[in-house]
């Protein structure tokens, strides 16, 4: 389920309810926070609580009660002017849970390497930036290598365009605007209607490529991760001379597969399955 639709189940759940548990038999209250966080996190990491009671139906004494404890937690923090943002807490628990991610992909990483030779990679879009979490290399000599937990821009890497193929127009310019748009190497896009135009072609051919953009000579094939929990991505990168057209042809649909596969493991993960 998209993460805008369990967030309204969420919501709706919180609001209709007024027994001491949740619908689904969780807390109710331990529900309605993290709803409440998500939502932060959807604004921009910073709201007031005018803002929280608009978007998720909750009366204002119900939401300052769970802020209140969210900052004594350190989850949230106040500032002076009374708005809420996402407190330092929340750092290692997402470290923790991408490393975890990370760990959990390295398998069906480890696949494609075997099926395409060339170096497998997964990447989460963390706030503006791409960040990899994790990486099965290639066995050939000459191979691609990027450290576990960099960090780049999306508009110049096939990884940040799968991201960002979903987002709405407005959404990507404003991405854009914050990060500015670098340029890489020579063949890196450098305006927002040359990159808008891209995500165009991403979403017609169900891939994206990063020809060249980011290193001279090196191309890159990434795929989204359907129904990931957080937007995330899966690739392979290596020599122009070996990811050709044909091989793209053929990559493709084996990662489109792989993709599936890590979408439904990760759904069991998080459901408590194995």
């Amino acid at each position: 389920m998209p993460s805008s639709d369990r967030r309204e189940s969420a919501a709706t759940a919180a609001h209709t309810s007024t027994a001491a548990t949740g619908q689904s038999g969780g807390v109710q209250s331990l529900e309605r926070a993290f709803d409440l966080l998500e939502r932060m996190a959807d604004a921009g990491g910073e709201v007031g609580l005018s803002e929280l009671s608009g978007s998720s139906g909750l009366p204002l004494p119900t939401i300052h009660r769970l802020m209140r404890t969210l900052v004594a937690c350190g989850y949230v923090r106040q500032h002076p002017n009374r708005r809420y943002a996402l407190g330092p807490r929340l750092i290692r628990l997402g470290e923790s849970s991408s490393r975890l991610l990370g760990t959990w992909a390295r398998p069906y990483l480890a696949r494609l390497v075997e099926e395409t030779g060339e170096t497998a990679n997964m990447a989460l879009l963390d706030g503006d930036e791409v960040v990899y979490v994790a990486q099965v290399p290639s066995r050939h000599s000459m191979r691609m290598f990027t450290e576990v937990g960099r960090r780049v821009l999306p508009h110049s890497t096939g990884v940040g365009k799968a991201l960002l193929a979903g987002s709405p127009p407005d959404d990507v310019r404003a991405v854009l605007a914050r990060t500015g748009m670098p340029a890489a190497t020579e063949r890196t896009i450098t305006t927002p209607e040359d990159f808008l135009a891209a995500l165009e072609h991403v979403r017609e051919v169900g891939y994206a490529m990063d020809d060249n953009e980011q290193e001279l000579g090196v191309r890159c094939i990434a795929v989204s991760v359907p129904d990931s929990p957080t937007a995330a991505a899966i690739s392979i990168s290596g020599p122009a001379g070996r990811v050709t057209e044909a091989a793209t042809d053929k990559f493709v649909p084996l990662m489109h597969e792989v993709a599936e596969q890590l979408s439904k493991a990760l759904a069991s993960t998080g459901s408590g399955g194995g």
